[in-house]
This record gives C-alpha cells, sequence and structure tokens, in this order.
C-alpha cells in the first residue's frame, strides 16, 4: 500500500512524514533564493538569534528594572507619550520585534490609562507602514504578482470575502505584527480603511497587554519588591 501522499500513516509516522515533506519543500525554496535574497534570510537568522541571546544573558530582571524605569520617565514628560507613539511606529516596520513588549510598556508608564497611547501607537504605526510599503513596492509587487498563481489566488479569496476576512487574518496572532501589516501592504484589494478598521477591531488585544504591563509594574521595581510581603 502505498504511503507516498502520507494519507494510510497514523500518529508520530504521519507527522514524520509530515516534516520530511515540510523539511524538503523549505531546502527547495531556499536554494531557489537569489544571493540577495539568502542574504537577506541569514541576516534576520543572525538578528533574531543575537536578540534572543542578549535576552537571556542579561536576564529577565535587568531587563523588567530597565522597562520600569524607562517608563517612568516617559510618564514624567509632559508628551512622554508621544514617544512611545513614536517607538510603536518604527517598530511596526518590519524586520523590527518587540510591538508587544511596546504596548505592555505603555501599561509599565500610565497603567490602564496607556490604552490610549498603545491604541494611537497601533493604529497610527499600522497606517504609516502600510502606506509607505504601498507606496514604495507597489510597482514591483504588481510585476511579481502578475506571475505568482498562488498570490492572485490569494488576492481573488480576500476581495470575494472582503472586511471579514481581513479581521480574521489580522486578528490571528501569526504572522507577527510588523509582517502582518507588510502582508496587508502588499495584497492589491485591501483598502488602507479596511485594513484600519480590522486593526480598531483587535484593539482589545492591546488592553490585555497594557494591563498586564500596568500589574508588572509594581513587580518590576527593585525597591518595591524589598518592600512586598513574602509570607504572602
Amino acid at each position: 500500500m502505498s504511503t507516498s501522499d502520507g494519507g494510510s500513516l497514523s500518529g508520530p509516522a504521519r507527522l514524520w512524514h509530515m516534516l520530511k515533506h515540510l523539511l524538503k519543500h523549505s531546502w527547495l525554496k531556499y536554494k531557489a533564493l537569489g544571493m540577495r535574497g539568502k542574504l537577506i534570510l541569514w541576516s534576520l537568522v543572525l538578528f533574531y538569534v543575537a536578540l534572543g541571546t542578549f535576552f537571556f544573558v542579561v536576564g529577565a530582571d535587568r531587563i523588567a528594572q530597565t522597562m520600569y524605569d524607562f517608563a517612568q520617565k516617559i510618564s514624567h514628560l509632559r508628551f512622554g507619550w508621544l514617544i512611545l507613539v513614536a517607538i510603536m511606529t518604527v517598530i511596526s516596520f518590519p524586520p523590527c520585534t518587540g510591538f508587544t513588549t511596546s504596548v505592555t510598556l505603555c501599561g509599565f508608564a500610565y497603567g490602564m490609562n496607556g490604552f490610549f497611547v498603545a491604541a494611537a501607537g497601533t493604529l497610527v504605526g499600522s497606517g504609516v507602514v502600510f502606506t509607505v510599503l504601498r507606496w514604495l513596492f507597489s510597482k514591483r509587487l504588481r510585476k511579481w504578482a502578475s506571475t505568482n498563481d498562488k498570490w492572485q489566488a490569494l488576492e481573488a479569496v480576500i476581495e470575494a470575502k472582503g472586511l471579514f476576512l481581513i479581521i480574521l487574518i489580522r486578528a490571528s496572532p501569526f504572522p507577527p505584527w510588523a509582517y502582518s501589516n507588510s502582508l496587508f501592504a502588499s495584497i492589491k484589494p485591501v483598502a488602507l480603511w479596511q485594513f484600519l478598521v480590522a486593526t480598531l477591531i483587535v484593539l482589545p488585544r492591546a488592553a490585555l497587554h497594557v494591563f498586564i504591563g500596568s500589574r508588572l509594574a509594581a513587580l518590576s521595581d527593585g525597591e518595591t519588591r524589598k518592600h512586598m510581603d513574602t509570607r504572602t
């Protein structure tokens, strides 16, 4: 009995079959990349490895304390919220990472009132990225899309389903926020107003991160931790 498609396999065997297929497909895609594409890919890999190593070496306590100190300085500035909005806007561009951390930082600085800062930064950052990327790469993207049947099928589905599908994709945790912004900017049927409406609807997720930041703020300050009752 043939198992070439993995249909007659079950359990670990099917999982292994799928994994081998994925690795083979990924390797073929990698080999098809030009030198420029491979350099970009390895640059991203090295960037994220270095970032992960940094967090591991520095440690969670020192990072949390640094976030708390920075947030307190911002909260005492008259236009400190603009700094957070600017940070969120920059981080919204790929390949940047840390958007969720910047939203949490709003909670560190302003408590639950930081939600309004996070909402502004989310909408402004997303709108700027969408507009800039579409303006810069629209011609190149149209040329590439015209020869890619799968991409044309994706655009056709999104155009047919409209705003509802855009909201569902926007609410998904994958791809990461910065890459989600670039994804929508690259899909021609998605209008800016649809993109912003979808972003607005998923803002409750930002409220959760702001709440977490507001609760963590007290635990991140070294002086505050010293005075906590460790018996409870």
